[in-house]
């Protein structure tokens, strides 16, 4: 079955005429959106002291604290944008996410104390979220038959700008300062606010759908195909992010801890920055197969691989070791969001997929913030190894999650019209 071309008028679903087009623009727009958002975490403490902060422990506790406030807004919010997005158009919420952000980005810069900084770090996750919007727009504009790869593809250009970001944090500071640092970063994004005005096409048709505003929520769920697979489907996003982040805070302490005590730091950047890397190679492959085999089954195998990958660090004796299974987990971890998300897209009904997905976005959110907290309090508790077990417990559970729940389902669904989500092989 082939897919539809770019701006072909022959094409029988309008919202997918510019799907080729629209992911390009989506994917260059959250990897320089990311990039921009992401390159304050070398210099964020510097740039708490410089605002008056001279206890190293309240330099820790607020650089936390402005770092976490974006993801709170965001999680708070994601549903909504999603919503309204089903209104008005998905462009709509890109353009208003990339125009936020380069506003309140460039805010940073001139702010004057902690509580400005993390005010308008809030103000950043209110108005940002391009990525998680760029997500479902490419979701619902992508062909079935296409969607896990779409959003492999766009993956890896998140993830991609969540490794540069960093990089390049720790040396532009060093060249403008830290103050005009944050002017680039909204001048970048702006450049990502015109693409997406100019570049990204929405089908006049797509760009309304009335009923998504005025359907109460339980309708909404009515409608939606195996609601229990869609919850396993949203709870499993969000234990993935917690598992994973959990990891990230020990693991310069756990490098320490394999004898690597010089530049211990560094190897950690590293070995995080690998993983990144295995995540951004594997995610197109990984989607474009669940596009061929069904989504239920690449997510299952996948979390059962990263589970087994993620209880083998709890048992290596040397770095080299440690860094050879954190690319494996990066090649079993890159293509489960954009399997999770098509599954969950197949799922959702055509008028409500933004809110159904914004969800989705939440779920992230809560995971991704719950995840280091929860991961030091283990590590406190009960050793650095420990820590890993629990990661690898928490991805098995996810699987058999999965395991039970979908293929109850695809059992009780078999003769329904939803063979991408079903355990069987695709039928079309």
């Amino acid at each position: 079955m082939s897919s539809p071309d770019v701006d072909n008028p022959a094409v029988a679903d309008p919202e997918q005429r510019y799907w080729r087009r629209n992911l390009a623009v989506g994917t260059v727009g959250s990897f320089t959106t990311l990039v921009a958002m992401t390159l304050l975490v070398p210099f964020l403490p510097e740039y708490v002291r410089q605002l008056g902060v001279d206890d190293p422990a309240a330099v820790v506790r607020w650089s936390g604290v402005a770092y976490g406030a974006t993801f709170l807004t965001a999680a708070l919010t994601a549903p909504l944008w999603g919503m309204l997005g089903d209104r008005f158009g998905r462009k709509s919420m890109l353009v208003r996410a990339s125009l936020g952000m380069a506003v309140a980005m460039t805010l940073l810069g001139f702010v004057q104390s902690v509580e400005q900084l993390v005010a308008v770090r809030l103000l950043v996750g209110l108005l940002g979220g391009y990525s998680s919007g760029a997500t479902i727009l490419v979701a619902a504009q992508t062909p079935k038959d296409r969607s896990a790869w779409a959003l492999g593809v766009l993956s890896s250009g998140i993830l991609a700008g969540n490794v540069v970001g960093p990089l390049v944090g720790g040396f532009v500071p060093a060249w403008v300062g830290i103050r005009s640092t944050f002017v680039v970063c909204g001048a970048v994004i702006f450049l990502a606010f015109l693409a997406t005005t100019f570049l990204l096409r929405e089908p006049r048709t797509a760009s309304r759908a009335p009923r998504a505003a005025t359907a109460p929520r339980r309708g909404v769920w009515s409608q939606v195909q195996r609601p229990g697979a869609v919850v396993a489907l949203l709870a499993t996003s969000s234990l993935l992010l917690f598992s994973t982040m959990s990891i990230e805070p020990i693991v310069t302490v756990y490098v320490e801890d394999l004898g690597q005590l010089s530049h211990a730091a560094g190897v950690a950047g590293i070995l995080v920055a690998l993983t990144a890397v295995g995540s951004v190679v594997a995610a197109p492959r990984v989607g474009r197969l669940a596009d061929r085999v069904g989504h239920t089954r690449v997510v299952i195998a996948c979390l059962a691989a990263a589970g087994v990958l993620a209880l083998a660090q709890a048992f290596v004796a040397n770095v080299w070791q440690l860094g050879v299974l954190r690319v494996l987990l990066g090649l079993s971890l890159g293509g489960l969001l954009p399997s999770i998300t098509a599954a969950v897209r197949h799922l959702a009904p055509p008028d409500a997929v933004g809110r159904v997905l914004g969800l989705g976005v939440s779920a992230q959110y809560v995971g991704q913030v719950a995840g280091p907290v929860l991961g030091g309090l283990v590590a406190a508790q009960a050793g650095l190894r420990a820590v890993f077990v629990a990661t690898a417990v928490v991805l098995l559970a996810a699987a058999t999650l999965n395991l039970v729940v979908l293929r109850r389902g695809g059992a009780r669904d078999r003769s329904t019209t939803t063979p991408e989500i079903a355990t069987a092989p695709p039928t079309a």
